[in-house]
């Protein structure tokens, strides 16, 4: 058996695992680049395998960085089926189609570019309706069942305790009368994410391909994180002001509308208990159409629930509703809120603010002292989100530069990730340790302190692999192959290449921005996002100078 590493490789993105054994070839993930420009580029890139010659894939769960070019992957010939739990299955059917829109709209912008190029113009990754035909191959699975894909390979999906249906996946191939286990992990969940149900601990396996996101850290305690939030929130509606939560849809909502379900039995006296009822009294509007649809589906897949929660809810207490909560699912509706000077929470996507209607909302309260802006998601780098919570005192918004007045909050520990020390406990669960682990979906940084640690205490010899490494499964792991770009002949004459191509597109720039803000089309939300990507290139630029 063979795995070649295709991504998730010294990054946290692209997660994508090509398999071959017992005369199969198949994909473990097959996720979208997201991030930086460079590897978001890569999502229209060739796959580095042919589609039609993939006998099935392997799910792990719903999020774009796991799913989001299975219709790339449908559309170029794919046709076998896809292996998913239920709950995956729901949520794919919301996030493909959306993430094709998304696709749609970007494709739109970047043509018009070319076109005034004299270029031709390029179709999108995939379309809404090719994401929503790619649904047709999904078969679902349950959890803790033995499916037989042929006779000689058979897999079973667990509990990653991630997100709704997010799943660790058990591996069995049998070639030459020999049989070797593999586990992937995919993401492995905080052990006290609300809502759902702790990791499923593995007995045994003789390979490990395991996630390492937080592979440094600690999270902080869910008492604290309660407690921390119920303070930031009272303070501000007792101040009169907004609190604007921006929120990842799938996921990170949905625990957050349990957390404010759930905050009144952490503590029992007084203060705790008037403050609790300061932000009971006070509308909760939950205003992102996709987190919407997908709350409807936490409330549908149940039986995914912790224990306790499918208890409360027999009891007729759903943590998903409570009084005062709202959804906004027009943008009429959604405008609305902001006319309303009644205080109250808003919970908007996208977490990082970088597009949807989380930005409208900060427009209307990051200059408010009043306010305050609470994050709970992680924020990359360049995103505006980023800027606000490394104390940015201005921002630009659809074009308007604004001061930051408002309240600026964040608290760690809203994470699907396991930290370092419940990826450890996933280790040192196994009765019969693995033989090898590989380290995949982590920065390089996080991966190293990581690896020390599982080869310093559990004496498992541990390797980061490289995009396109191909590994021979078995005792030895022989690295077999490396698959290599194509690379110049000297890398001296490929710079002074690249440094005369990018003199001509600055200069093609220049004319392509100033016809741009001369036009009187040129909407608000355009001139931030073309304000944005100039900036980024400034830093590039430094840093190469000062590199």
């Amino acid at each position: 058996m063979k795995i070649t590493f295709l991504g998730a490789t010294k990054t946290v993105t692209g997660s994508n695992f090509l398999v071959e054994g017992a005369g199969k070839k198949f994909l473990v993930d097959c996720g979208m680049w997201q991030g930086k420009a460079e590897l978001e580029m890569e999502n229209s890139q060739e796959f580095e395998f042919d589609p039609k010659e993939i006998d099935f894939v392997l799910l792990t769960h719903a999020h774009i960085d796991h799913s989001g070019r299975i219709p790339k992957l449908y559309k170029e010939g794919f046709r076998n089926k896809i292996y998913a739990h239920k709950a995956t299955c729901d949520l794919c059917a919301l996030m493909l189609p959306d993430s094709g829109h998304i696709q749609e709209m970007e494709a739109k912008w970047k043509n018009k570019k070319r076109i005034r190029k004299g270029e031709e113009p390029q179709d999108p990754i995939y379309t809404a309706e090719e994401a929503a035909r790619c649904l047709e191959v999904f078969q679902e699975v349950k959890y803790d069942e033995i499916v037989e894909i042929t006779p000689e390979i058979h897999v079973r999906f667990n509990d990653a305790g991630h997100m709704l249906g997010s799943s660790i996946i058990e591996l069995w191939v049998k070639e030459d009368d020999k049989e070797i286990k593999t586990v992937f992990t995919g993401d492995i969940g905080n052990n006290d994410i609300p809502l759902l149900s702790s990791p499923t601990m593995i007995e045994s396996t003789d390979y490990l391909v395991m996630e390492s996101t937080y592979g440094s850290r600690l999270h902080i305690k869910n008492d604290q994180k309660a407690e921390i939030f119920l303070d930031v929130v009272s303070e501000t509606l007792d101040n009169g002001g907004t609190v604007v939560i921006p929120s990842f849809a799938v996921g990170r909502t949905q625990e957050i509308l349990y957390e404010l379900d759930k905050l009144k039995e952490v503590k029992d006296d007084e203060e705790f208990k008037r403050k609790y009822r300061t932000l009971m009294k006070a509308p909760v509007y939950v205003d992102s159409p996709l987190a919407i649809s997908a709350t409807e589906v936490f409330k549908e897949n149940t039986d995914l629930f912790d224990e306790e929660t499918q208890q409360e809810i027999r009891r007729g207490d759903n943590p998903l509703e409570f009084p005062g909560l709202k959804f906004t699912r027009t943008s009429d509706e959604s405008k609305a809120l902001n006319e309303d000077t009644t205080p109250s929470i808003i919970i908007s996507a996208s977490g990082m603010c970088e597009v949807g209607r989380i930005k409208h909302h900060l427009k209307h309260n990051i200059w408010n002292p009043k306010s305050t802006i609470l994050f709970v998601g992680y924020q990359a780098p360049g995103t505006l989100g980023y800027s606000i919570v490394n104390g940015a005192k201005k921002v630009k918004i659809f074009g308007e530069e604004f001061a930051v007045n408002a309240r600026i909050e964040y608290i760690e520990g809203y994470s699907g990730h396991a930290d370092q020390e419940w990826l450890m406990n996933f280790i040192y669960s196994f009765i019969t340790k693995p033989k090898h682990i590989f380290l995949v979906h982590g920065e390089e940084e996080a991966q190293e302190v990581l690896k020390e640690k599982i080869e310093t205490d559990c004496n498992i010899p541990v390797i980061i692999p490289n995009f396109g490494e191909t590994y021979e499964i078995n005792d030895e792991l022989p690295l077999i192959n490396k698959l290599e770009r194509k690379i110049p002949v000297t890398l001296k004459s490929e710079v002074l290449k690249r440094l005369e191509k990018l003199k001509e597109e600055i200069r093609d720039m220049d004319t392509f921005v100033r016809e741009d803000m001369e036009s009187k089309e040129l909407k608000d939300e355009d001139v931030f996002r073309i304000n944005e990507k100039i900036k980024n290139l400034e830093k590039h630029i430094l840093n190469v100078i000062e590199g």
